[in-house]
């Protein structure tokens, strides 16, 4: 499996909930999870079939900024 990892624009539990579904349809449920404490607000996927590129797309879709993490 691997992990995508990205820093993200999510300032709150609240939006993570508005997130939940889409990421849960994107990942599977229980195969992300957010940090929230971290600086990079880093949302982590794990997944063998997800592109990054397919990550960050959906989630601009949702409007929220985020990026790859090296």
């Amino acid at each position: 499996m691997d992990v995508i990892v990205l820093s993200t624009s999510v300032q709150s539990p609240i939006q993570v909930k508005s997130l939940a579904p889409v990421l849960n349809e994107l990942a599977g449920q229980g195969n992300w999870n957010f940090a929230l404490d971290d600086v990079d607000r880093v949302l982590r996927i794990v997944s063998d079939k997800i592109k990054p590129t397919d990550a960050v797309k959906l989630l601009r879709s949702w409007g929220i900024d985020c990026k790859e993490l090296e």
